[in-house]
């Protein structure tokens, strides 16, 4: 059977189980695969690029053979010594083109990263962030992670996943229509249908998708807006008499407001939280209008989003 290729990267490093998970689950699939992905881990850089500075590629080939099935689909796996979107840029601004010219990816997926992205997450996510540079850069591109850090078992969130992306390319093109974004701003959505614009927004890398998979998974999906979540002490205090004392960011209680509708209480239900996100700011000329976006988060009968249902996903 041929199915369109994928790129995947992440924030947890290249060696991370859950990326290695997902890979696995992917090529038994039968889906052709490329990975570039951080050296180590780079959770919550966000955005960042390592500007003036040489990164170390490597081809980790030791990985892929342990993945790699006889007679199986394609699979190369590189690691860049650099940021989540320092991978996405070096990927598609034409190291895949020149490294794996046969595997052409149809979509950008990054994780399954460990930890919740949730609400305001997104805005210091190394595998959101990922996702969304695979977007500025015209490929269409989900994130996914699975939302606790209760335990490492990733069959759950790799599960659903997996079922997404197939919904994905059931709807997408084999080769990403605007890769490199050749016509700038001036490449809008196109159709009659709200349906047809919401697609045309994801195929051109304008709409993206944001997963997180529960704890444990009881309730099947959600396709929810983003909610309401409070990080309060994120550091300690106690010693403030010392100057130069070493301080950790972190969290000592972590506040989800009570909000229906939303990626924090999908959660909490034991539902896999699907949360349609714009690419770009909203008053950017790509940026998704409050209609469409909202348009784009109505669910189908399944819980996912209906426009990936109505072409006839299971």
């Amino acid at each position: 059977m041929n199915r369109p290729a994928l790129f995947l990267t992440n924030d947890d490093g290249i060696e991370a189980p859950g990326l290695i998970r997902l890979i696995e689950a992917l090529h038994a699939r039968g889906f052709p695969v490329v990975v570039m992905a951080p050296a180590r881990e780079q959770s919550a850089s966000g955005m960042r690029l390592s500007l003036r500075h040489d990164l170390r590629f490597v081809e980790r080939d030791d990985l892929a053979a342990v993945i790699r099935q006889e007679n199986g689909p394609a699979l190369r796996m590189f690691s860049l010594d650099g940021t989540p979107c320092d991978c996405v840029i070096v990927a598609l601004d034409g190291g895949l083109a020149h490294w794996t010219p046969d595997i052409q990816p149809a979509l950008c997926v990054s994780g399954v990263n460990q930890g919740p992205n949730l609400s305001v997450d997104v805005m210091h996510s190394g595998t959101v962030s990922a996702a969304r540079e695979a977007g500025l850069y015209g490929m269409p591109a989900l994130a996914s992670s699975l939302a606790t850090y209760e335990h490492a078992d990733f069959e759950q969130s790799v599960a659903a996943t997996v079922e997404i992306i197939e919904a994905c390319t059931a709807v997408l093109p084999t080769l990403p229509l605007n890769l490199l974004r050749p016509n700038g701003s001036r490449n809008v959505p196109e159709g009659e249908h709200e349906r047809e614009l919401i697609i045309s927004s994801f195929a051109n890398g304008n709409l993206m998708l944001n997963i997180n998979g529960p704890q444990n998974w009881t309730n099947g999906y959600q396709t929810v807006t983003l909610g309401a979540r409070w990080y309060h002490n994120a550091i300690d205090m106690s010693d403030t008499e010392h100057i130069g004392v070493a301080y950790r960011v972190g969290a000592a209680q972590i506040e989800d407001e009570d909000i229906a509708g939303t990626d924090c209480n999908a959660i909490i239900e034991g539902s896999t939280a699907i949360t349609p996100l714009s690419s770009w700011p909203v008053n950017h000329p790509l940026g998704m209008s409050q209609r469409l976006l909202s348009a784009a988060t109505q669910s189908g009968e399944s819980g996912m989003p209906f426009w990936l249902e109505s072409a006839g996903i299971e």
